[in-house]
């Protein structure tokens, strides 16, 4: 078993689409009302779903979710945060190194969080 698909419970899937498309420059492969689907290379998917069409209900609570970007330097973390927090968007740590690699995180329209990072060599 392979899991392959993340899908995200979302307020507003228009919303979110586009917050993702801008922030991960990729545009959707699958789109409607109520769902929204990226491929990114290496095949896993993200899925954004309405919070209000997912069957059964949703019980929990958003924000509960992290999804994790490598990049390929310290510097170019840097890089990405200057450029993604001056477009204005919610920072939630600034650039910091832990035991992991540096970081940063930022978090989606729905309170969910996106850590960028780069794991030491």
């Amino acid at each position: 078993m392979t899991p392959n698909l993340i899908i995200l419970y979302v307020a507003d899937p228009d919303r979110s689409t586009a917050f993702y498309e801008n922030l991960l420059g990729a545009a959707p492969v699958e789109r409607s009302p109520a769902f929204a689907m990226f491929v990114f290379p290496g095949g896993i998917k993200l899925g954004l779903w309405s919070r209000t069409a997912v069957e059964p209900a949703v019980t929990g609570s958003s924000g509960a979710f992290e999804i994790d970007v490598p990049l390929a330097n310290a510097a170019e973390v840097d890089t990405v945060f200057a450029r993604l927090s001056a477009a204005g968007h919610t920072v939630l740590q600034e650039p910091t190194d832990m035991e992991f690699g540096r970081t940063f995180m930022l978090a989606d329209p729905d309170q969910n969080r996106i850590r960028f990072y780069n794991p030491p060599v």
